[in-house]
């Protein structure tokens, strides 16, 4: 059969919804990991400071009522380091001055937390179409 909707590919099932939810909220978990561990750090100037990074997901819709979630890509944010005057930093330019990363550890705190609970979620989704999956099996014996 062939159309505008059809494919080459089996429409996704709830195991490739869920696994694909699952490996965009680790890209998710990854970043956050990235932006604690430079959450801190100095550098001698604005444009070497490290900047916190997201990713941008993106819905991606397989048929009428299956949908799951991609990372379209991985970005900077637009927040601006921190300018500290330190003069014996060894990193300190002419004027005695270091940037802080700009990363707000509090707000990766939260999100860190809410990709655990999404992961979490189809984890549970997973859990539930097999136990439902095994039930069906068990009934038809």
């Amino acid at each position: 059969m062939s159309g505008p909707n059809s494919s080459n590919h089996a429409p996704m099932n709830v195991f490739d919804i869920a696994g694909r939810a699952m490996s965009a909220q680790l890209v998710r978990l990854n970043a956050t990991a990235s932006n604690m561990a430079n959450a801190g750090n100095v550098a001698g100037s604005a444009a070497e400071a490290y900047r916190a990074i997201k990713p941008v997901f993106q819905s991606v819709t397989d048929a009428p009522g299956v949908s799951t979630v991609k990372v379209a890509q991985v970005v900077s944010t637009d927040a601006q380091p921190v300018k500290r005057h330190d003069p014996n930093h060894p990193l300190a330019d002419a004027n005695g001055d270091v940037w802080e990363a700009a990363v707000d550890s509090n707000a990766e705190l939260v999100d860190m937390i809410e990709t655990a609970r999404m992961y979490q979620n189809n984890v549970q989704v997973l859990n539930t179409a097999k136990s439902l999956m095994l039930e069906t099996i068990r009934i038809g014996k």
